[in-house]
């Protein structure tokens, strides 16, 4: 079984990158070029932005659905399809490695948000690829989230690719403001996460995500930034870190990364 990747992915303003919007061209193209060099998962775990509950909890039907959890898009917003399935197996899995690691969970009857299937409907848009998702802690505790990780990287070695999906900037009234400074602050934020990344400490450095410049700024609710710890802790402290997409959304600085394992000559 080979190893899988840990890819934390931009997924855009509600279903927008679907929509095709402008602003979210060059995000879509990324979307849809970056599984070629992956290999076919068997299953893939997804912690979104849009899912929080205080204790760890997973979406339980063999057949799920899609949640339009987004308001005043136009009415095709609304009929977006992506029919994957649920797996038993992994989720049990997955379970398993919770309850190893300490952590109490539990599932319930829900479907997937768009923070799971716009994504995903651009990177296998054939749906034909099991899709478990996996709540984040509601405490948005940084230390959590990356103890989250930790417990689910036996995973990525029985071939399940772990996606973190959110935005590495989440202001949403600077998203639509003319604010002058949402790019100079945006890119210094998105300079010093970089540099946190690749750091061979990183994991200790995001536990105090809210140092870097601009941070509460670029983050007011940090939900979106959860994602990004999710994979991280799911992480070696050997493995390199690949930036993977780099662009400027909607007037902000954003940034995508990647861990392929502890060969850095599998970047995408």
């Amino acid at each position: 079984m080979k190893f899988m990747p840990a890819i934390f992915v931009n997924h855009g303003g509600g279903p927008l990158p679907l929509l095709g919007d402008p602003s979210h061209a060059n995000l879509v193209k990324y979307l849809m070029a970056s599984t070629k060099a992956i290999p076919t998962p068997r299953a893939i775990l997804v912690a979104s932005a849009h899912w929080e509950t205080p204790v760890t909890t997973f979406v339980g039907p063999d057949d799920p659905g899609l949640l339009y959890d987004y308001y005043g898009f136009p009415p095709e917003s609304y009929q977006i399809e992506y029919p994957a399935r649920n797996s038993p197996e992994v989720l049990k899995k997955a379970r398993e490695l919770l309850d190893k690691a300490g952590i109490p969970s539990k599932v319930e009857k829900r479907a997937y948000d768009h923070g799971v299937f716009v994504p995903l409907k651009l990177m296998y848009p054939l749906a034909n690829i099991p899709v478990v998702q996996i709540s984040l802690p509601s405490s948005r505790s940084p230390s959590f989230v990356l103890e989250l990780g930790k417990a689910l990287r036996p995973l990525r070695e029985d071939g399940v690719l772990l996606i973190g999906s959110g935005l590495s900037f989440h202001n949403l009234p600077a998203f639509f403001s003319d604010d002058p400074a949402k790019t100079s602050r945006s890119t210094a934020f998105d300079r010093a996460l970089k540099e946190v990344m690749k750091s061979q400490d990183r994991n200790a450095k995001l536990k105090f995500w809210e140092s870097l410049p601009h941070a509460r700024y670029c983050h007011p609710n940090e939900d979106h930034l959860m994602p990004l710890l999710s994979i991280a802790g799911a992480t070696d402290p050997q493995e390199p870190c690949n930036i993977v997409y780099e662009d400027t959304l909607m007037g902000a600085k954003v940034s995508g990364f990647s861990f392929h394992g502890p060969s850095p000559k599998d970047e995408l």
